[in-house]
């Protein structure tokens, strides 16, 4: 099985259209993985993040997360973002979760 590195972005068996894994290498190590799906709405929120790769374009919904056992399902590495994109897009999923006082 391929490895499942933060920032790669996988068509997954059964699901319609890209996921962009979000979760650690650390996390991603035991085979499951955080994700996001990638719409092809261009419509740009704080949390619907455009992307575009050589391969992909498109928009991370980061409010949709959820959680693959990629043991299971049958998936293919697409293409990868850049450092600078992965940054953005955890940092919008991390404000979802942020403490109010």
């Amino acid at each position: 099985m391929l490895p499942i590195r933060q920032g790669d972005i996988l068509k997954v068996e059964n699901l319609k259209g890209y996921v962009l894994v979000v979760s650690n290498n650390t996390f991603n190590q035991y085979e499951n993985a955080i994700v996001c799906p990638i719409s092809h709405d261009q419509r740009e929120t704080a949390l619907h993040i455009p992307i575009e790769t050589q391969d992909v374009k498109g928009t991370v919904w980061c409010e949709q997360l959820k959680l693959l056992d990629l043991r299971v399902r049958g998936f293919s590495k697409i293409s990868e973002l850049s450092y600078d994109d992965i940054i953005n897009i955890t940092d919008a999923i991390q404000c979802v979760f942020d403490y109010v006082l």
